[in-house]
């Protein structure tokens, strides 16, 4: 498999070669239960759907206690789906040992949520000057002119609602695993607050100074 579904716990720092202290995120990935498993013949394409974070049935609805009691599996909160090229059984349970030290994967969560933000926080606008009284400091300035076109242009940078979408980190290097405690820890940080889900997949490439460790 080249996935699993995992929760942010939080970010930490780890001693590296050469008494180097490196900053990790530290994520419980897994244990997931396969839920289902699609194949080329049936479906068009081989993936595995697999289920994180066992619930009471009373919080599951109809539709979903059936999926996962075809799969003789209790209520799961979440549910995706990861593309696979090896043989696998549903029930079977996924760990963190899919993944290995050194390895590149790519982090995909919701971002933290801002609310609403100026045009300086949120599209990094330098401002105005701060001094003898130009009363012009964070504003957006002019947004267009008023005989042509007599409108505002369509996605015009202006203060809004920031954060809360969907991000992917790519290229993060997986720092250490340790599969008895289910926890991967990550260089750097992630998408998402404490406690958000992420999904991590193994990355399909391998960025710039990798490969000589540069980064």
């Amino acid at each position: 498999m080249n996935g699993l579904l995992g929760q942010k716990l939080g970010m930490t720092q780890v001693l590296a070669s050469g008494g180097r202290m490196v900053p990790v995120t530290v994520i419980e990935a897994g244990p997931c239960r396969v839920a289902q498993v699609k194949t080329a013949e049936r479906d068009g394409y081989a993936a595995v759907q697999v289920a994180f974070q066992e619930i009471p049935d009373r919080k599951s609805n109809k539709p979903l206690k059936a999926h996962f009691a075809k799969a003789q599996l209790p209520a799961f909160r979440y549910l995706r789906e990861f593309r696979s090229a090896i043989e696998i059984q549903v029930g079977a349970t996924v760990k963190a040992d899919i993944f290995t030290k050194g390895e590149r994967v790519d982090v995909t969560g919701v971002s933290k949520g801002k609310g609403f933000q100026g045009v300086m926080k949120r599209h990094h606008f330098h401002g105005g000057p701060r001094t003898h009284g130009s009363m012009f400091h964070r504003a957006p300035g002019s947004i267009g002119s008023s005989s042509s076109p007599s409108r505002v242009w369509k996605n015009m940078k202006m203060g809004g609602h920031m954060g809360d979408v969907r991000v992917t980190t790519q290229g993060l290097e997986v720092v250490d695993v340790r599969s008895d405690e289910n926890l991967i820890f990550i260089r750097g940080s992630v998408p998402g607050a404490r406690g958000a889900v992420l999904e991590i997949r193994k990355s399909k490439k391998v960025p710039r100074g990798a490969a000589d460790g540069k980064r």
